[in-house]
């Protein structure tokens, strides 16, 4: 998959606005500071489209990107302290709203490759599984680690979250490692959703006759 130009439709801060399409919706969920926006930009290959924070915790609403191909949802970071509880419930009920309505053909979790997950990581992980929704874990940073730390350190994160170490997908926004895998998952996974619709109207015209 080639990523040609990337664009910013618009932002949402709540769940009536949420942006309709017929293109397949990836999204993007991380903790705060995770480096979704440094994500954001290496797969675009545009390092100005999402705009990044030195202060996390700054998006605090869904943006949306039309990459082509596909819509990308940028949702709000979770986990940061320094907010308040209001704060923290009205972004908790836009990312419920929006993963409990939205027909995603995958979610892209961010965890930070040099530390274990926390608590919110696993309270989205739970989320994901509760509801089936398709997703790819991709351990973020690892240019900041030696290359010797980087596989075992995925192994770790996988282990933690009881997926297959080949399943964790390490990247780097700065090296653009995991660049090409986080988008051959993406194109994975909106084949399976095309699939499987093409297979809900197959079913519904054998019904209807």
């Amino acid at each position: 998959m080639k990523i040609k130009n990337a664009t910013f439709i618009t932002s949402v801060a709540d769940s009536g606005k949420f942006y309709k399409t017929n293109k397949p919706i990836i999204a993007v969920a991380g903790k705060s500071n995770v480096g979704k926006s440094s994500v954001i930009n290496m797969l675009a290959g545009n390092g100005k489209l999402a705009r990044t924070s030195v202060t996390p915790g700054r998006t605090r609403l869904i943006n949306y990107f039309d990459f082509g191909e596909f819509v990308l949802a940028d949702l709000p970071g979770y986990g940061f302290a320094k907010v308040s509880k209001s704060e923290k419930d009205k972004w908790g009920k836009l990312m419920d709203d929006f993963l409990k309505t939205e027909d995603l053909a995958l979610l892209i979790t961010l965890l930070d490759i040099r530390h274990d997950p926390t608590a919110e990581d696993f309270m989205m992980l739970n989320f994901l599984y509760h509801y089936a929704i398709p997703f790819v874990p991709v351990a973020t940073k690892s240019d900041k680690l030696s290359k010797t730390r980087v596989k075992p350190a995925a192994a770790k994160i996988a282990s933690a979250i009881k997926v297959g170490a080949s399943d964790v997908i390490a990247c780097s926004s700065v090296t653009g490692a995991g660049r090409d895998a986080i988008l051959s998952a993406i194109e994975k996974a909106i084949s399976v959703q095309r699939e499987r619709g093409a297979d809900e109207d197959s079913e519904a015209d054998g019904e209807e006759k």
